[in-house]
């Protein structure tokens, strides 16, 4: 049976350090699958400096949609981050000038979340909590923060422990004691 954390918080919380530390309680050889897309010369920047901070124990993986086709049965696993993960769905799907259907996007990030956590592994999802500032006036960006919220109930709703990161400080707000 698998387990679920769920690390979420703001922007450079200490998320995904707090995620890696605690997969590395777990296992010595843990499993990273990175779901960014590498936009720009920044996020690449970023993106090396968190392969740096990782050591050879890590078994990397890149995947930007369908995480489900890794077997990663019997493996601590660490997804950063679900967040990245909706908007390659979400964006990945519509036309220039078109407000993607949320709740279309929804139903397949949680269809592929669902085959992902089928597997008999300890799953780690590092996310963020972007709609806890003010309301966009752009639509899209709405839609996005809505499909982000949503995602996050679902992930959180099934996950066994949920980590709010608040300036570094991990807030336990939920552990199902019977499953950890």
């Amino acid at each position: 049976m698998s387990k679920l954390f769920m690390i979420t918080g703001g922007q450079r919380s200490g998320k995904s350090t707090y995620a890696e530390e605690l997969a590395l309680r777990m296992s010595d050889r843990p499993v990273y699958i990175a779901t960014a897309r590498v936009c720009d010369e920044e996020f690449a920047d970023r993106v090396a400096r968190h392969q740096a901070r990782r050591g050879p124990q890590w078994t990397n993986i890149e995947e930007e949609k369908y995480l489900s086709q890794h077997d990663l049965t019997g493996r601590v696993v660490l997804v950063d981050c679900v967040t990245l993960w909706c908007t390659n769905f979400m964006f990945g799907t519509i036309k220039e000038d078109e407000l993607p259907d949320v709740s279309q996007v929804l139903s397949e990030v949680k269809a592929e979340f669902d085959r992902l956590v089928a597997q008999d592994a300890t799953f780690i999802f590092v996310t963020n909590e972007i709609g806890s500032g003010g309301v966009s006036t752009n639509a899209l960006q709405r839609r996005f923060t809505d499909l982000q919220g949503w995602m996050n109930q679902y992930v959180a709703a099934r996950a066994d422990t949920v980590v709010l990161m608040v300036s570094g400080i991990p807030v336990t707000i939920k552990e199902d004691h019977e499953k950890i």
